[in-house]
């Protein structure tokens, strides 16, 4: 133990802490409202729909707080228990390159985390989502999207991750900045390949049928100027009854998705309401804006691994006792997530301006009333509550609570009333 390893054990302590106290509220203040319907929703949900999105938030706040604990423990087995130290030395064994042994020691810590991962995962499916008539996964599709999303990790990540451990040793003092570009622009391609290569791995995309849902989303595409490569109905009741509708892709790659679940359950003015929201975080360049802090999140980060790699007692206090390129990447990308958890409310503020703003130009772009009816009925149907913790929705929420967000809309439908 080193400075920096009571640095660490106090910032994991204050950053778990934050986060089981904030979960906890959230509990605490779902269940006190669980009895009765906000008043901004009394005509509109009932109160059995109302206490049923209490109890799944309940139950996923504890399921949380299990799920937090257990990566607490793994956490400081693999770092300060010798987890890491042992993966290095056994993969050491084998007489290897330098960047072959970091490759498998890496594979190796991935690997276990993902395993470390799965019960709860499992419990998650086929016990909480189960129980609240959300589950249509079965053990068979369970298995093989776990081994598909290993496998993916491993066959892409693993070359990029060469290479820029090939960078690190080549390069010089200033990798960083090879490295950061190299990361961004693997980010941007896979943006790009997503839509037509990996999702269709795990899902059918099939064309929309002609017919008037689809001849009113073409004339909101073209009141607002917006080109797509088509709009996709995927399967997504093949894993679960939750809906929903998004963008992907990058350039002229972009395509429309909606869940074959939110088809069957919104109307047609309400489902061109929900679009025109989408639209509204390209035309309102969200993406961009995000883009962007995230980039300039990733090169910051970097430079601060750039700096720290050559300090010894970054990686001693960590409980490796070797530093390599690669054991650097692996503790400061584990690491990194305890000295930043103020970085999620700021985060989360944004996102939630981001939103706001869509919805301006959904109620600007179609109905506003068939957005917020729109809106109800996804609350509703996947069972998010409507009365959760300020201070945990301040934290957490990427988008506005529903009372807030309905209160916005209504507020627009009045002023274009």
């Amino acid at each position: 133990m080193n400075t920096f390893t009571v640095i660490f054990l106090f910032a994991l302590i204050v950053s778990y802490s934050i986060q089981f106290w904030l979960s906890m509220r959230q509990s605490d203040y779902v269940m006190k409202h669980r009895d009765a319907v906000p008043d901004a929703f009394k005509d509109k949900v009932s109160l059995e729909a109302h206490q049923k999105a209490a109890d799944y938030t309940i139950d996923k706040g504890k399921l949380g707080r299990i799920d937090s604990l257990i990566g607490l423990v793994f956490l400081l087995l693999i770092t300060l228990g010798g987890g890491i130290e042992y993966a290095f030395n056994l993969w050491s064994g084998f007489e290897l390159s330098t960047m072959l042994t970091g490759l498998g020691a890496v594979a190796t810590i991935i690997l276990f985390m993902t395993l470390v991962e799965v019960p709860t995962h499992v419990y998650q499916t086929f016990v909480i989502e189960e129980k609240y008539g959300f589950n249509k996964s079965t053990p068979q599709q369970f298995i093989k999207d776990q081994l598909l999303q290993l496998g993916l990790m491993l066959a892409i990540g693993l070359p990029i991750l060469a290479l820029i451990l090939w960078v690190m040793d080549s390069i010089g003092s200033l990798w960083w900045l090879w490295a950061w570009a190299i990361l961004i622009s693997f980010s941007l391609l896979m943006s790009w390949l997503f839509p037509t290569v990996i999702a269709p791995l795990f899902n059918k995309f099939t064309p929309m049928e002609d017919g008037s849902l689809k001849q009113r989303i073409q004339g909101l595409l073209a009141r607002c100027g917006f080109n797509s490569q088509g709009i996709f109905i995927m399967d997504g009741s093949k894993r679960s009854g939750h809906g929903n509708a998004y963008f992907t892709g990058l350039g002229n790659n972009k395509r429309i998705v909606f869940f074959d679940t939110l088809v069957n359950s919104l109307e047609e003015e309400e489902l061109e309401a929900v679009l025109a929201h989408e639209l509204g975080h390209f035309k309102c360049r969200h993406v961009i804006k995000m883009l962007v802090a995230s980039s300039i999140m990733s090169l910051i980060s970097l430079a601060i691994l750039g700096w720290l790699i050559d300090k010894p007692w970054f990686f001693s206090g960590l409980g490796v006792s070797e530093a390599s390129n690669a054991a650097a990447l692996l503790l400061f990308t584990l690491v990194s997530p305890v000295f930043t958890p103020f970085m999620q409310p700021i985060s989360a503020y944004f996102q939630r301006k981001f939103e706001f703003e869509a919805d301006d130009f959904a109620a600007a772009n179609a109905r506003a009333d068939k957005m917020i009816s729109g809106l109800v009925k996804l609350y509703e149907e996947n069972a998010s509550t409507l009365t959760p913790d300020p201070l945990y929705s301040a934290f957490h929420y990427s988008h506005p609570p529903a009372a807030i967000r309905i209160a916005h809309l209504e507020t627009k439908l009045a002023a274009n009333g």
